[in-house]
């Protein structure tokens, strides 16, 4: 990682948990009152066609009523997200509050995995195909 300390890593990590979560309350509430779809995606606005993420959000919503199924089939990166707004708070605050780097540590070394070539690729392909899906989904 770039020369970024740790506490200013944490502190743009939590900020994006807590945009992430407002982001879902406010669809939580559009959705369950106006039965609307909020779309801000800027690719699908000026395209038509969705992005590899789009869906993530309701895909979430899904997870949190408890629908595997649908949340795979809007979009399978919608678990991912659910994943990582669940558990990446409390790893902070618990790195935060008792002074470690466990999460610094894991990014790292996730970061580090990630750059081999076939993870790499795989990775490329796989949100690739996603897209696709996405686009042939129409989502």
């Amino acid at each position: 990682m770039p020369r970024i300390k740790k506490n200013t890593f944490y502190f743009l990590l939590l900020i994006a948990c807590i945009a992430g979560y407002i982001w879902l309350f406010y669809n939580i509430k559009t959705v369950s009152n106006t039965h609307a779809e909020v779309t801000v995606c800027s690719i699908k606005r000026i395209t038509t066609f969705p992005c590899p993420s789009c869906g993530s959000t309701r895909a979430v919503i899904a997870l949190m009523n408890g629908d595997i199924q649908k949340a795979l089939l809007l979009n399978p990166l919608g678990i991912i997200i659910a994943i990582i707004m669940l558990v990446l708070p409390i790893w902070l605050l618990f790195d935060l509050f008792f002074n470690k780097t466990t999460f610094l540590k894991f990014y790292k070394d996730t970061e580090q995995f990630l750059q081999k070539p076939k993870i790499a690729w795989t990775a490329v392909l796989l949100l690739l195909l996603n897209w696709i899906w996405n686009i042939i989904k129409d989502v």
